[in-house]
């Protein structure tokens, strides 16, 4: 997983609210376990005009002039500023894999469905909870300044941006330590790859054959 220290990102604005898991990515692109691939089908219903389906080439596909990610003025965003109960519906954890894989690498939103509010510390993307008031400030920053970026330091935990006031965020210890050095699950369990070999060998030496039983059974 990619550590999140400090992004400087481009912010684009989804100016609605209960944005469920099936609009971030639909249904039909769920066949893949891979990480990896969904960024093109990100919100599919909503970016192109036609119906989607695995393996379809994006390239060719008629777009939709009036979703902001087409706009070309977010072109290359990594922040996206949302509305409240973002990530309801489903708990896929291809919704942050697909954000991630488009480019999201922090999503800023008043209240977030709780699953995928976990989902995303899991994935390498941060989500903040900010006031209605302040994120209704930020919608309002990015109509008026054209290329309107944020600096987002996770150590810290403030946001900065080139007129205002910083902005403080929080962020639960555990997740924010997972975050900075890019420990998923898995990571976080090889950290204890040494202590893990050992009690592997200890249980082999107790219990011999319980060990020959299993290489039977694989045999």
């Amino acid at each position: 997983m990619k550590a999140f220290t400090v992004l400087d990102g481009l912010v684009a604005p989804l100016d609605r609210a209960n944005v469920d898991t099936d609009m971030i990515i639909p249904k039909q692109f769920l066949k893949s376990i891979k990480r990896s691939g969904f960024g093109p089908n990100l919100f599919d219903e909503l970016r192109y005009l036609d119906e989607g389906y695995p393996g379809q080439d994006t390239d060719s596909r008629p777009v939709n002039p009036e979703f902001v990610l087409n706009n070309p003025r977010y072109k290359g965003a990594s922040v996206l500023l949302a509305r409240e109960n973002f990530g309801c519906g489903s708990s896929r954890e291809h919704a942050p894999w697909a954000l991630e894989d488009f480019g999201f690498r922090c999503i800023i939103a008043p209240s977030f469905a709780d699953i995928f509010f976990n989902n995303c510390f899991k994935n390498g993307v941060l989500p903040i909870v900010l006031d209605q008031a302040l994120v209704q400030e930020l919608f309002d920053q990015v109509e008026r300044e054209q290329g309107f970026r944020l600096t987002i330091d996770l150590n810290t935990q403030t946001i900065k941006r080139a007129r205002g006031a910083a902005i403080e965020f929080e962020v639960e210890g555990f997740r924010k330590h997972c975050l900075l050095h890019g420990l998923d699950d898995i990571g976080q369990t090889l950290q204890d790859a040494d202590a893990i070999r050992e009690y592997e060998a200890a249980c082999r030496m107790r219990s011999p054959w319980l060990f020959d039983s299993i290489a039977g059974v694989q045999q």
